[in-house]
């Protein structure tokens, strides 16, 4: 008995840290903290979260894996977690914060959506998107792949833009948007080029594999994910035996434990959270509402939570999708609405069908919507 009046306590805790207003200088970046606090505890005594909890409970049992959950109303600051302060794989919602540092350049004057960048043979990353249909020498605009990036999640596109404004900024850029909204950059770990997560991988079945490059993982990938590994030992001319993990299951096991491309769902609602706020002077409001306006367009996850969360919602998002390891997540509002009081940040681990993750989410959209937890401001 006593340890269910504990375990009550503790799930009623609800805790405001003290308001204040201060300007802080982050990663080279100016911060603005707000009076009001964007860390409210999870208030299990709300009747909607206690409803939410059960969905999410039975929703992660018959997916059969693990479901991470963040939601915060951006007007209210209260917020709800379901594992969300785990460290998970966040795969393509990296993307959000390379978008951002070219958008804070574009307003820097440092360059333009209409530059244009060459396609080099070295640029290819495996994947979905448009831009490896185009052959090498081809000139894209950086609209063109900001675009790409974000609605398609096209890792080419990525790179190419990694490559022209630098990976250390883009970090920098995803630290000073966690802490624009409160929140612990260190919960947000490395962000590294996508042909890097292929190097990663591969690398934790063989370190040789860290130097090849973005042709020689498309060629891979044409394997089935069983065959990836034997595959692999022939195009370095290396045995089996030689591999340190014994499959693929493994190997991307091993990469997301390094914590490169991972964080926590809450540190990545504070991405999220400052494309409403702003917060940071060199990324103003038009810059913050162009990739807004981008991630409304994301064609990739209609099976995901837009699916559950119906057409009453308006989703400006962006998705990720990597071995077994899936998510979405972005800022939602009522269609109608003027402002996007809800920032939804939801990744999933386990089965390895896509289609199981996809329902799995469009459950917990379906379940954020019956349940109450996106209604009031």
């Amino acid at each position: 008995m006593l340890k269910l009046l504990q375990g009550l306590l503790g799930i009623a805790l609800f805790m405001v840290l003290p308001a204040y207003a201060a300007e802080n200088v982050i990663n080279g970046y100016e911060s603005h903290e707000y009076e009001f606090d964007w860390y409210y505890e999870v208030d299990k005594q709300s009747a909607w979260q206690v409803n939410l909890n059960a969905r999410v409970a039975a929703i992660e049992e018959v997916f059969g894996g693990q479901l991470g959950v963040y939601l915060q109303n951006l007007a209210s600051g209260e917020a709800y977690s379901w594992r969300a302060d785990e460290p998970w794989y966040l795969a393509s919602l990296v993307k959000v914060p390379v978008a951002a540092q070219v958008l804070a350049e574009r307003q820097a004057g440092t360059l333009s959506l209409d530059e244009r960048l060459t396609l080099a043979r070295s640029d290819y990353v495996d994947g979905a998107g448009p831009v490896n249909w185009h052959d090498p020498g081809a000139s894209i605009t950086l609209r063109f792949l900001l675009e790409q990036m974000i609605t398609v999640s096209d890792n080419t596109a990525s790179d190419m833009l990694i490559n022209r404004v630098g990976l250390d900024e883009v970090n920098a850029r995803a630290r000073a948007m966690v802490a624009a909204s409160g929140g612990h950059p260190e919960a947000l770990g490395p962000i590294s080029k996508l042909v890097g997560v292929r190097q990663g991988v591969y690398g934790q079945l063989h370190p040789d594999a860290r130097s090849l490059d973005g042709l020689d993982f498309m060629a891979l990938r044409e394997h089935s994910v069983n065959q990836r590994p034997a595959a692999l030992a022939r195009t370095l001319g290396v045995s089996r035996n030689a591999f340190e993990q014994p499959d693929y299951d493994h190997a991307f096991d091993a990469y997301a434990a390094t914590g490169e491309n991972g964080g926590t769902l809450r540190a990545f609602g504070d991405v999220l959270a400052s494309l409403h706020h702003g917060g940071m002077a060199d990324l103003n409001a038009e810059q913050r509402q162009l990739l807004l306006a981008v991630m409304a367009r994301t064609r990739s996850g209609e099976k995901r939570l837009k699916q559950g969360m119906g057409s009453t919602f308006h989703f400006a998002h962006k998705t990720g999708t990597q071995h077994r390891r899936s998510c979405d997540a972005g800022l939602a509002s009522r269609v109608g609405a003027e402002s996007a009081p809800w920032v939804i940040v939801v990744c999933s681990r386990g089965p390895l069908a896509l289609s199981a993750h996809e329902r799995a989410m469009a459950s917990i959209g379906e379940a954020l919507r019956e349940s109450g937890a996106l209604a009031g401001p």
